[in-house]
């Protein structure tokens, strides 16, 4: 939730700027008609507008038009394509609302939408006509849209202050940041009030009230001048952006404000306030509050109403102030503001780290309540700022309830006092009976500790304010029952009025430091929280391993963390919903809605309410990958901020954990395909050599024996045909070496072991090579009592013969190759294959077992497969055994070691066969 400072660099400007130049260019820009007040021509001029567009050809869909009635405005609403209003079913009624489907089904280039502060009826899929409009521009369609000036969310307090009337149907002011004109609408206050006396506004009775309380000339004109203003503050909005993405950053100088609310009443005026300063200055602007106690729990922030009422006064209090928060935090949200809740003691100092940490050079906060007191001493937060944020622009703000707050705030301070008297007395009467007992029992003179220690409990359970009261409360009962003289308020010696003193002012100090430690526990308890959830779940994901083990552990997560029935689904994977939760169309409509336009929507937010879930979009890198439904108990009537911050933190964790899978996933992907493409391409190229050369020289002999076998000798064309034999055989190796290869890659490979004696497979080995290489020299030392083997006869000779043929490739001329069977200790049996070559260097024994790995120099050639050694390592690993080279048995040449697991039973065999 901290925004970093290097987001307000001109290149981080510059990139913004850009990716909001791309995403105008693919959705549609809004278009508002503005007006002071109803009846100065609004719909009119829109209508009129639209006519000139289809006359030249434009595509334009009247989505909604409300012509009230008014001839003129109805004769141009004639003629023009309309979408057929859908009907809802309302407390027994049928009211007609717009067909934001059809609209999206139809893609018109430009859509006509009349009053865009409008309010939907309820079942609808959005609350406000704003947010359908929302909808429309993100589908890419153009809207043409009309908005009275006091509609707008930041100027709500201005226009109750100008007008004594608070507007229910407000559109958030980020609505305009996707503005591609906008046209203000004006006549002269005459002129709007002849036409509202002549019923061209208002039926006569309405007009009679509006021109007693809106419609005042001087109403009108404070009315016309906010509407010029803001049409002037996003008159040139292209131009701004424009060329922000060029890099001329020099017409622009954005500064963050970060705006300060504290909950007692004048939170969303704040907000507000702060939003306009914000807006005039084009700069970001954060919202934040300081907790200096922490929050309630998470899990108990929804008991029923029903038990607000048995509640203590300073806990519905903080209720109260809780909700305001609320309140105003989703407030600044909808205008386009970042929120957080900072945790500190000190007010002004997190304050001041908050405002460095995102490089804002404004803070804006209310007027606090006068302290006398503490102003005498420079202690008032805005002293405070100014003494230590020299660098700062403070704003500082007066509500109008501002009056009403003293009188309000001693009310409260009045009744508190009285339950922190209650407290003070119960541990001064604790501490005054601890003290005769001490006194009567051990003779203790010096009681002081006994009443310090009850302060300091107090303070340690309880705030500062209780401290002091029982400070002063243990002051006078140590004064009237244990110094002299007793019973009474007076002291005799001077040393007792010190002692007396002193103790008030070590009792106080230690009940401030006391209570300063609790707030600074509860704070970074509070703190902590978001911080070790987040490191739970992270630490979840971290071992997840698949896109279904990711939703399994965050569904598990969220669901402990929040207390709520979780649903997830990303990528098209969804994860189960239990047998008790209520899923049904709507809920499923509104999970594709949130994941298609990725914003929340269903219970707690102004979309799709009808849902008893809440949706929020998954996001990844670049889009959103997924939705998260939250089903949080009925009692529950609202999120607190604690509660809304740790859910959409908990989802952006899990879309960065799928991210990271989809990457890992498309990284192993393309491993496997290169690594494919590299055996295809070797394949290809051994076959393309070691199949052709014994083809060649077959059909060479072949043709030969064909054209001269009747001149040639009986010698020359037994020698061909032996010739083609041996060629024939080296051939079907090579196949051979493919097919067990392709058996051995099988799932499922079953072995048909036997028992048999190692000497046997070796023997037949031996005898098949020396077949078509007789010049080769095999040595074998195998002892008697070598036990049997239980394998798989055929595979294993195979990988002996393999090993045997690979050593005589590279034996140089009158050397030979060795082969020594021992059983080892550890009951396994060892063979090992020997020959006197060239080697093979460290670095590439463990790659000669790779497949269609080949070397210059070494047990391999440029030629050959290369599959030879990688059929003995699966054969032989599917015997459980293990297959290794080493250097030669004097320093020279190769080894290649074979060991083989033996059976139990193996003597008993032995035995019997």
């Amino acid at each position: 939730m901290l925004q970093d400072s290097s987001a307000n660099t001109p290149n981080a400007q510059q990139a913004d700027a850009l990716l909001g130049q791309i995403h105008r260019q693919q959705a549609g820009r809004l278009t508002v008609f503005l007006g002071a007040a109803p009846g100065v021509g609004k719909t009119y001029a829109m209508l009129t507008r639209a006519r000139d567009l289809l006359m030249q050809g434009t595509d334009v869909l009247v989505g909604v038009v409300e012509t009230h009635g008014r001839p003129e405005t109805q004769a141009l609403a004639d003629g023009l394509p309309v979408v057929a209003r859908r009907q809802l079913v309302y407390q027994g009624r049928m009211l007609p609302e717009m067909d934001l489907d059809a609209i999206l089904a139809r893609k018109p280039a430009i859509a006509l939408v009349d009053e865009l502060a409008h309010r939907n009826v309820p079942g609808s899929r959005h609350e406000r006509r704003w947010q359908d409009v929302d909808e429309l521009l993100d589908a890419g369609i153009d809207v043409y849209t009309t908005m009275n000036i006091q509609h707008l969310e930041s100027l709500n307090d201005v226009v109750q202050q100008i007008t004594g009337i608070r507007v229910g149907e407000t559109v958030p002011d980020a609505v305009f940041e996707r503005l591609k004109d906008i046209r203000l609408v004006d006549l002269p206050a005459r002129e709007l009030i002849e036409r509202l006396n002549q019923g061209k506004v208002y039926l006569p009775e309405q007009a009679t009230l509006a021109l007693d309380a809106f419609f005042s000339p001087s109403n009108l004109t404070a009315l016309r001048e906010l509407a010029m203003q803001t049409v002037a503050e996003h008159v040139n909005v292209d131009l701004r952006q424009t060329r922000t993405a060029k890099g001329l950053l020099h017409l622009t100088t954005q500064h963050h404000v970060l705006v300060a609310i504290d909950g007692k009443g004048q939170s969303e005026y704040l907000v507000r306030a702060g939003c306009r300063i914000a807006e005039r200055r084009g700069a970001s602007w954060s919202v934040v509050t300081v907790a200096t106690g922490g929050f309630p729990g998470l899990q108990s922030r929804h008991a029923s109403d029903s038990a607000h009422t048995s509640r203590p006064t300073k806990v519905r209090h903080e209720e109260e102030r809780q909700l305001e928060l609320d309140k105003a935090f989703s407030l600044a949200r909808n205008l386009g503001a970042r929120t957080e809740v900072l945790h500190g003691s000190d007010i002004a100092q997190t304050l001041l780290d908050a405002a460095a940490t995102r490089g804002a050079r404004a803070i804006v906060l209310g007027r606090t309540r006068e302290r006398p007191i503490a102003r005498i001493f420079n202690r008032t937060l805005t002293q405070q700022l100014l003494q230590r944020g020299a660098n700062y622009e403070l704003t500082i703000i007066g509500a109008p309830e501002a009056r009403k707050t003293p009188r309000m705030l001693l009310h409260s301070f009045g009744r508190v006092t009285r339950i922190e008297i209650v407290s003070g007395l119960t541990a001064t009467i604790g501490a005054t009976i601890a003290a005769f007992f001490a006194k009567s029992w051990f003779g203790l003179e010096d009681l002081s500790m006994i009443f310090l220690v009850a302060v300091v409990l107090v303070a340690s359970r309880t705030r500062m304010s209780t401290a002091a009261v029982t400070a002063i409360l243990c002051f006078l009962s140590y004064d009237y029952f244990f110094i002299a003289p007793s019973f009474t308020l007076l002291i005799q010696a001077n040393q007792g009025i010190v002692t007396i003193l002193m103790f008030l002012a070590a009792a106080l100090i230690a009940g401030r430091l006391t209570s300063r430690l609790r707030m600074q526990v509860v704070a970074l308890s509070a703190a902590n929280t978001h911080a070790i959830a987040m490191q739970d779940l992270g630490r979840l994901l971290s071992k997840a391993a698949d896109l279904g083990q990711i939703i399994a552990a965050g569904s598990s997560f969220m669901q402990s963390a929040l207390r709520a029935h979780v649903w997830i689904r990303i990528n098209g994977v969804s994860g189960p919903l239990s047998a008790v939760d209520d899923w049904n169309e709507k809920d499923q409509f509104a999970a594709d809605w949130t994941q298609k336009y990725a914003q929340p929507s269903g219970r707690f937010t102004d979309t799709l309410t009808q849902s008893d879930w809440w949706f929020l979009p998954i996001h990844s890198d670049h889009d959103t990958s997924g939705v998260v439904a939250l089903r949080f108990p009925t009692a529950m009537t609202r999120l607190s901020f604690e509660q809304r911050r740790l859910a959409e933190s908990l989802a952006d964790d899990i879309g960065q954990a799928a991210s990271r899978a989809r990457l890992v996933s498309d990284l192993e992907a393309a491993r496997l395909t290169g690594e494919t493409e590299q055996l295809r391409s070797a394949l290809l190229s051994s076959i393309s050599h070691d199949l052709r050369s014994p083809l060649s020289s077959m059909i060479g002999s072949a043709d030969s024996l064909a054209r001269y076998g009747d001149a040639m000798s009986e010698q020359d064309r037994h020698s061909l045909l032996k010739t083609i034999s041996l060629e024939g055989e080296r051939l079907d190796r090579y196949i051979q070496n493919l097919l067990d290869m392709t058996r051995l890659g099988q799932q499922g490979l079953t072995l048909a072991r036997d028992w048999i004696g190692i000497d046997e497979l070796i023997g037949s080995a031996v005898r098949r090579l020396t077949r078509y290489l007789p010049h080769i020299e095999i040595r074998t030392q195998i002892p008697p009592d070598v036990p049997l083997v239980h394998v798989h006869p055929a595979l294993l000779e195979q990988a002996f013969f393999n090993v045997l043929e690979n050593a005589a490739k590279f034996s140089p001329p009158g050397r030979f190759i060795s082969v020594l069977v021992s059983a080892c200790d550890d009951n396994r049996l060892q063979v090992d294959i020997s020959d006197e070559g060239p080697g093979i260097s460290e670095e590439n024994r463990k790659k000669v077992f790779d497949m269609f790995f080949t070397m210059q120099r070494g047990d391999r050639k440029q030629s050959g497969t290369g599959l030879g050694l990688t059929i003995v390592q699966a054969i032989v690993g599917a015997h459980m055994g293990s297959v290794q080279a080493m250097d030669g048995p004097s320093g020279a040449g190769t080894t290649i070691r074979i060991t083989l697991p033996l059976d139990e039973a193996r003597e008993n065999t032995r035995h019997e066969s």
